[in-house]
């Protein structure tokens, strides 16, 4: 692995890792007990642009572009693999200079938080995951997988923006100004989704990303095992959809603290929930 160093002015350190043939870009700020923040597809590091700073006051803050996002590399021909994602994770800890770390992670980041708990718990010092879209967890995952098989055949035969859409239907996630889409709303779009901008993640995401997340079922015996500390959490306005359940259902099965942090799934990126979001992340950091 090797690293490229350079320092901004404004004290954020930017350095370079490179493994498995992908060079991944992360940044790292403040003083204190180390967090690494894990975004969701397709975040990179400036998903969390309004919480990383004043985290930093006592913590030190690491973030980073996962592979073929932001500044990171995505060579050819690109695949998702949740094992994967957790080694860069612990690539990236390590070229910051750190064994372990705390590490909140937020829908798919939250994932990769419970493949570290469960197969590198060597690293990380507690673990705070929010919305981790893990369905195969809920009584009823097998209509969710059915559904989202259906949707992955759309995706190749009427293509990837409609299944979007109907992906977002399915999991009620916030893309529609903050919050779920209709079905009559789905219905009137989808005519006319490929010609929409700003989804040009769809495409990669409904065919390689999509099948894996939702396939995955984290072993949640193990990571009781492993002893790592862990805080389930969702927005309060998740908690009665997959997602929220998704997470409450974590905190049952391994009876851990579930908190609940304020907006929805994705109000960590809202100026108006911020200040109090990061009130709430603080709380659970602490908890664990």
């Amino acid at each position: 692995m090797s690293i490229q160093d350079t320092t901004t002015a404004t004290g954020i350190r930017t350095d370079q890792v490179t493994i498995e043939g992908d060079d991944l870009v992360f940044d790292v700020r403040g003083t204190g007990a180390p967090v690494i923040l894990l975004p969701g597809t397709p975040g990179d590091a400036t998903a969390y642009r309004l919480i990383a700073d004043p985290l930093a006051a006592d913590h030190t803050v690491i973030t980073y572009d996962p592979r073929g996002f932001g500044r990171s590399t995505g060579r050819e021909p690109r695949r998702y693999e949740i094992g994967q994602q957790a080694r860069d994770i612990v690539a990236v800890l390590h070229a910051a200079g750190f064994d372990r770390a705390l590490v909140f992670g937020n829908s798919a980041g939250a994932e990769i938080g419970l493949e570290l708990a469960e197969n590198h718990p060597e690293v990380v010092e507690g673990l705070v995951a929010h919305e981790a879209p893990v369905i195969r967890v809920l009584p009823d995952a097998g209509e969710f997988q059915r559904r989202i098989a259906e949707i992955y055949r759309t995706a190749w035969i009427e293509g990837s923006k409609p299944a979007f859409f109907d992906f977002l239907l399915l999991t009620q996630l916030p893309f529609n100004a903050g919050k779920p889409f209709t079905q009559a709303e789905v219905d009137a779009i989808r005519p006319n989704a490929d010609g929409l901008p700003g989804l040009d993640f769809a495409d990669f995401y409904v065919k390689y990303q999509m099948l894996p997340l939702t396939n995955y079922k984290p072993d949640l015996a193990a990571i009781r095992a492993n002893g790592v500390k862990v805080v389930a959490a969702a927005g309060a306005e998740s908690l009665d959809l997959p997602f929220g359940r998704t997470s409450r259902r974590i905190a049952e099965e391994l009876s851990v603290s579930f908190a609940t942090f304020p907006g929805n799934h994705g109000s960590h990126t809202d100026p108006t929930t911020a200040d109090a979001w990061l009130a709430a992340l603080r709380d659970a950091l602490a908890s664990l």
